[in-house]
């Protein structure tokens, strides 16, 4: 049973690491399960990573290897079985306030690997990687776009 999370934001900083570099996201033990019961499959079993602020962080393997499963689970699509996602230390897995979800939706966007279902070849780069902005209308005029 997934502990409910009281937080209603996220803070402006997340925590910082031994070296002073401050972990925006951080999968502890993760496991990703899909089914019940004897047809249940383990799809993802103890992942565990942190990402840093200004850090580019890429999670690679084989295909079926689980990479999109866990970008969803990030994002709040696919459930944990076990362990805790947390972004700027807040936990984000599990139940969460109505606020936090919206802030996490807002915070956290997914890039899909194949660009042919997830990129519109009419759109240009500009709005492709501006996207999110204009969906959640996170800037004020098109200076603070850019």
């Amino acid at each position: 049973m997934a502990k409910e999370n009281k937080a209603t934001y996220l803070p402006e900083h997340g925590p910082l690491d031994e070296n002073g570099r401050e972990i925006l996201l951080s999968l502890k033990n993760v496991d990703i399960t899909f089914g019940k019961g004897e047809n249940a499959v383990r799809a993802v079993k103890n992942a565990s990573f942190d990402v840093y602020k200004g850090e580019t962080f890429s999670l690679v393997g084989e295909s079926g290897s689980c990479k999109t499963t866990i970008g969803r689970a990030v994002i709040r699509v696919n459930p944990c079985a076990a362990g805790e996602i947390q972004y700027k230390g807040v936990r984000v897995s599990g139940k969460t306030t109505r606020s936090l979800d919206r802030e996490v939706i807002r915070n956290i966007q997914m890039i899909f690997q194949d660009p042919a279902s997830s990129l519109n070849e009419r759109a240009t780069v500009d709005y492709i990687i501006s996207e999110g902005l204009y969906n959640f209308k996170l800037f004020a005029n098109e200076e603070e776009r850019i």
